[in-house]
């Protein structure tokens, strides 16, 4: 029974980081809108690249606080580490300002992060 009790908790944590994720590379997409259009844009931008990268971490911790006390399936930790990586490429063709590869990846991102979301 308390099994049962910790991997339910540790799914809804999983859900939670999963949530947190989608809702920060939702912000990241308005935000690079604003970055075209206005003059605090590339600042709000670039703190929620900093939260989305924190999101993502999370996942990963999630992920690995789901499945070792419960001893369920690894593969959300290895769905949250190839998230981070992509997570972290982005960081990098952010900072390298290359938009051709940026953008997509971040749509990308964003429905890999929903489609996660749907699967939990």
């Amino acid at each position: 029974m308390a099994t049962q009790a910790t991997a339910q908790r540790g799914f809804s944590f999983l859900r939670i980081a999963i949530i947190l994720q989608t809702l920060t590379i939702f912000v990241q997409a308005v935000s690079a809108g604003l970055l075209l259009t206005s003059s605090y844009g590339q600042t709000l931008h670039s703190a929620g690249a900093r939260v989305m990268y924190g999101a993502s971490l999370l996942y990963v911790l999630a992920a690995v606080l789901a499945w070792k006390p419960g001893g369920g399936s690894p593969r959300p930790v290895w769905h949250a580490s190839g998230f981070l990586v992509l997570a972290s490429v982005q960081v990098v063709l952010g900072i390298a300002h290359v938009p051709s590869v940026h953008l997509p990846l971040g749509v990308l991102m964003f429905g890999l992060s929903l489609l996660a979301l749907t699967r939990r």
